[in-house]
């Protein structure tokens, strides 16, 4: 064997530096505004608005309290702008063990940051048309077709998101700076992200069945979330 051959197969991790230490906790912190802002943006304030199978209560849902539903826009763009953050950060952090794959965790999630930024027009047009075009025909229902658009976009974005995660999993697993079980979450939740997308677009019948399979998605990056807040400098 090589000194090369013998470089590649050994394993590289992590030699915990204040510097490092830093970024990881800079990265939890983006990590749980990007918690806080999306599950707040989807369950808190726009999901309650917003009823897809009746066009006319949603609108007026969303007309009697458009403070709310622009929050939710709002709160959108602030998890896209730290996600975008986060994705650099984890490349900083990761590109130490493996550079090819923690570059392609950091591509994969800025698509997927992208397309949920851009996907956030649709919400837009939704509320431009209840509020600017009250009198256009078919207005709720057009409006009603935006907000659904909204939600494939948003699963269009998990897809990469969910590849990403992949990546990470594998990432974590090999740094040597997690417990591996952190790398089998993500690992796992990226695979929830990839099979519940699919089967909105390809089987949209089972998706509610699949639903609370995303809890697992909840608690894997709410945990590694917290371990990374709460990493300490090395003594």
């Amino acid at each position: 064997m090589t000194d090369a051959q013998a470089r590649r197969c050994h394993m590289v991790t992590h030699t915990l530096t204040p510097e490092l230490a830093g970024r990881v906790r800079l990265a939890g912190l983006l990590y749980l505004v990007i918690i806080i802002a999306g599950l707040g943006a989807e369950l808190v304030l726009r999901g309650p608005l917003i009823d897809l199978g009746n066009a006319e209560t949603t609108a007026t849902a969303i007309i009697e309290a458009p403070g709310r539903f622009r929050l939710a826009i709002a709160a959108d763009l602030l998890m896209a702008l730290c996600d975008a953050g986060l994705a650099i950060l984890f490349y900083l952090i990761f590109r130490v063990i493996a550079p090819g794959l923690a570059l392609s965790a950091m591509v994969f999630r800025l698509i997927q940051t992208v397309l949920i930024a851009a996907n956030l027009m649709a919400l837009q047009t939704a509320w431009l048309l209840l509020a600017k075009a009250p009198g256009m025909a078919d207005a709720h229902k057009l409006a009603l077709v935006f907000l659904d658009l909204h939600g494939h976009g948003y699963d269009l974005g998990l897809v990469f998101f969910g590849a990403s995660s992949l990546m990470m999993g594998g990432l974590v697993w090999r740094s040597g700076l997690f417990a591996k079980a952190f790398g089998v979450g993500l690992a796992v939740a990226g695979l929830v992200y990839l099979v519940g997308s699919g089967l909105r677009f390809f089987a949209p019948s089972l998706s509610s069945a699949f639903a609370p399979a995303y809890a697992i998605t909840i608690l894997a990056e709410v945990a590694f979330c917290l371990r990374l807040l709460l990493q300490r400098n090395p003594v």
